[in-house]
């Protein structure tokens, strides 16, 4: 590699082809060999190439803290609100607990991407309408109708949420994997400033406890819920302005887990046969089943969002073929064992949104691994899967809609 490098070293073509084939072992030899050949004006732009290093962390402005700090204690201001106005806790955070994070993180992808008032007024419309509708629904404790429009608004919620991540650009499938990614990032960030959070709160609890005090209950109230709320704000921020703090750890954490959670599914899937334990005859084991199903789904799609923006990686590829196979068989079982209860005890709301997702869930698995079968066999590109992922959003958003809005009325709010 060496020898190669000095002979090459006025051949940009030859120099990159070096550069892909090993980029370690490249690194490890142009750095021996740059004293010989430093006088080569494009040994100096590899040389600054190679050992460029992002700047130290982005500080926030003090615009930005003022702004954070106020949708921060709004959002903290909102989770009280049920100790400030007498209400009882399970009746409101069961209607109003996306209302907490999503609006302020909806606040500050407004002001990130500057979105014009035209934008913004559809997107305060949907906000307000699902706040209205939810908070109107009567209170009907076992209404499964109410159940489902919670459920769904937070879906409905979310996708407005990337609808202004990505700056309110209707045909922009692509950066809906960026958005994809954002999550990713920012779950890995908020657990890392949730658990530091928590080593602080046991800390200082227990400081004060050594000397009679105790503020668990103060703690909890006020400066715990609060900075619970902060927390998945403060991810959002680091992960905008400092993307070398996660830019690393996310591939890593997307590699790694593809595969255990392909072994995973593979033996929960064999144990299952050996167990004799199906979804057609056990609710709860179908409501699992389903668990399992989307959760499943968001690993693929998380570590699809890692690779596309990466070379080639053939293995990973693989992994994500095999998983969205057998992620499709779990489909199917889900899907049977819903028509078998539909066709026994017949129609009901539950069984119906299921359905609906479970159908939508299949089409667009379908869509990815047809698309990665391309890929591994060099007639398509990874791009054609993200695409192929963000270009089915507006569905799910429709599905959100339909369930929150509208299921409620065709089944009589029951």
């Amino acid at each position: 590699m060496k020898k190669a490098i000095i002979e090459k070293r006025n051949d940009p073509r030859e120099l990159e082809k070096l550069y892909r084939s090993n980029k370690t072992a490249f690194k490890e030899a142009f750095i021996s060999v740059y004293p010989q050949i430093k006088e080569s004006p494009l040994a100096a732009c590899w040389n600054e190439r190679l050992n460029y290093s992002p700047e130290g962390f982005d500080w926030a402005t003090r615009k930005d803290l003022i702004f954070l700090f106020i949708i921060s204690a709004v959002a903290g201001f909102i989770a009280k609100l049920p100790a400030i106005l007498q209400i009882e806790e399970d009746y409101f955070y069961a209607r109003n607990i996306g209302f907490i994070i999503f609006p302020a993180l909806t606040a500050y992808f407004i002001r990130k991407n500057q979105l014009p008032t035209g934008k913004i007024s559809p997107l305060a419309l949907g906000i307000i309408l699902g706040l209205v509708f939810i908070n109107l629904f009567p209170d009907l404790p076992d209404s499964d109708t109410l159940l489902l429009s919670s459920l769904h608004l937070l879906l409905f919620l979310w996708v407005l949420l990337g609808w202004t991540f990505i700056g309110g650009r209707i045909n922009q499938p692509v950066k809906w994997l960026d958005y994809l990614k954002y999550n990713g990032d920012t779950i890995i960030m908020t657990a890392l400033i949730l658990a530091t959070g928590g080593l602080l709160t046991a800390l200082t609890i227990g400081l004060f406890a050594t000397i009679g005090i105790q503020i668990e209950t103060f703690y909890f109230n006020y400066i715990g819920i609060f900075g619970l709320c902060a927390a998945p704000i403060a991810g959002t921020y680091l992960t905008q302005t400092n993307p070398q703090l996660v830019g690393k750890v996310s591939p890593l954490i997307a590699r790694i887990f593809s595969p255990l959670v392909l072994l995973m599914l593979l033996v929960y899937l064999l144990a299952m046969i050996y167990s004799g334990k199906d979804p057609y005859n056990d609710r709860e084991f179908l409501l699992v089943f389903n668990g399992l199903l989307i959760g499943v789904m968001a690993i693929i799609f998380f570590s699809i969002s890692e690779i596309a923006a990466s070379t080639k990686h053939k293995r990973e590829i693989w992994v994500l073929l095999i998983l969205s196979l057998l992620t499709l068989i779990v489909n199917g079982i889900a899907l049977s064992a819903i028509l078998f209860r539909i066709s026994e005890w017949g129609i009901t709301p539950n069984r119906a949104a299921v359905l609906g997702g479970n159908v939508l869930i299949l089409i667009h698995l379908l869509m990815v691994t047809f698309h990665l079968y391309r890929v591994i066999g060099r007639q398509g590109k990874i791009a054609q899967v993200a695409k192929t992922i963000g270009i089915y959003m507006p569905v799910y958003f429709s599905w959100s809609i339909i369930v929150t809005f509208f299921f409620p009325w065709l089944f009589g709010f029951g």
